[in-house]
């Protein structure tokens, strides 16, 4: 299988997507079509792998970013994590190691584990290649200046083999929490088992994740919190459900074929190729070899919408598709610190506190704080605290459900 995998590597691009997503169960799909391409020979591990999750297998130094001057060094770093997507077993992932400036604490730096946002499903859009937007690598600047350890995942997919699993967040907390466990054992002394899990957008979904799953598949790591902004998890089962129009995605074709290039197509359906229409071809072509931006400028230069981008009726592709950011809540032992911009249209506000009420409904602790006008496009406040429509709590925000939840306005 093995082999015949790497011949559809070598081959042209149309064999490649006969043979990339034709697999049968417990293989990765590879190539072109998945968003593989070639970076440097670091990202590229042709031994065999451990079978443990979150072993270095190597590092290098990374080269310096301008935003993060608070580093005293900063190096790649790619390791062991498990697929939970294609069932492969262990496959590598790269991410980033910095450490604070100065001397240690006793006992070791605490640790940030840091989940990026939408960057795009191709290898070249893994920060630690291409460099963090530079609104995250203030926002890792920070971390550091407070004292912490940061370690920066790429994400399964995202440098290493195969698809990027896009918003899995099964697949990508797996990604967070072994960056963890590799950052530790890359630096035993000089990290402490102390660690924060923090993601926005894209990456709230696994940091939310990380913190439901930790206790069971890392019981070895000590997280003792997570922070989400621009919540992405969604609670089908919660006691607040938003209006669909919230939900899937804001309406754009570039984050539905991310999504779909990135393993959102359940088992058996067609390939993202027949589903994407003659009109959106262009934009698939762009999620396989460019990053986000590039793929978001595309569309809105051939002025594409959802119905226009794919060769089936929306109600059929939405059948055809996982609900890869669905959660079931439950009791976790960390707080949880969830922010949400109210002028927030890519991840509306009303979807945003559906996840919020899910977890506070089985009684965790979350600090819910909102944000007046931030987001990618502004939009009154007050009109949403009308069309949520739930029972007013201070300043006429809904309360959360949960006894031990605390919904607070940013200060």
């Amino acid at each position: 299988m093995l082999q015949r995998l790497q011949v559809c590597a070598a081959a042209t691009t149309l064999l490649l997507s006969a043979c990339a997503w034709l697999h049968p169960a417990g293989r990765l799909p590879i190539g072109p079509v998945a968003g593989d391409q070639v970076l440097s020979p670091f990202y590229r591990w042709d031994g065999p792998l451990p079978a443990q999750p979150g072993v270095v297998l190597r590092d290098e130094v990374q080269p310096p970013q301008p935003e993060i001057d608070a580093a005293a060094s900063a190096r790649r770093i790619l390791y062991t994590s498990t697929d939970v997507r294609w069932n492969s077993g262990q496959v590598p992932v790269s991410g980033t190691l910095y450490l604070p400036l100065g001397a240690p604490p006793l006992g070791g730096w605490p640790l940030a584990a840091w989940a990026h946002g939408t960057l795009g499903v191709a290898d070249v859009c893994a920060p630690s290649w291409a460099m963090h937007k530079p609104r995250d690598a203030a926002y890792i600047n920070r971390w550091l200046k407070a004292g912490f350890a940061v370690v920066a995942t790429d994400y399964q997919g995202l440098g290493g083999p195969g698809p990027h699993p896009y918003l899995v967040w099964q697949a990508e907390s797996r990604s967070v929490l072994d960056s963890a466990r590799a950052a530790l054992a890359a630096r035993p002394g000089l990290i402490a088992n102390a660690v924060i899990v923090t993601g926005q957008s894209q990456g709230s979904g696994p940091a939310v994740g990380s913190a439901l799953i930790a206790r069971d598949y890392a019981p070895d790591l000590k997280v003792l919190g997570a922070v989400g902004t621009g919540v992405v998890s969604t609670v089908p089962d919660g006691p607040y459900q938003p209006p669909a129009s919230t939900v899937a995605g804001g309406g754009a074709p570039h984050y539905t074929i991310l999504s779909l290039v990135g393993g959102g197509l359940r088992d058996g359906a067609p390939s993202v190729d027949a589903l994407v229409s003659a009109t959106g071809q262009p934009l698939l072509a762009e999620a396989r070899r460019a990053c986000s931006p590039e793929v978001s400028a595309l569309a809105r230069q051939l002025k594409v919408g959802m119905a226009g981008a794919f060769a089936v009726p929306l109600d059929t592709l939405a059948g055809y598709r996982l609900p890869v950011t669905d959660i079931k809540p439950q009791r976790v032992d960390v707080p949880m610190l969830l922010g949400t911009g109210l002028a927030d249209r890519t991840i509306p506000p009303q979807r945003q506190y559906g996840a919020v009420a899910g977890l506070c409904a089985v009684g965790n602790a979350v600090t819910w704080k909102t944000y007046t006008g931030i987001g990618q496009q502004r939009q009154p406040a007050r009109d949403l605290r009308r069309r949520l429509g739930l029972c007013p709590g201070p300043a006429g925000w809904p309360g959360c459900t949960g006894q031990l939840c605390r919904p607070v306005a940013a200060g």
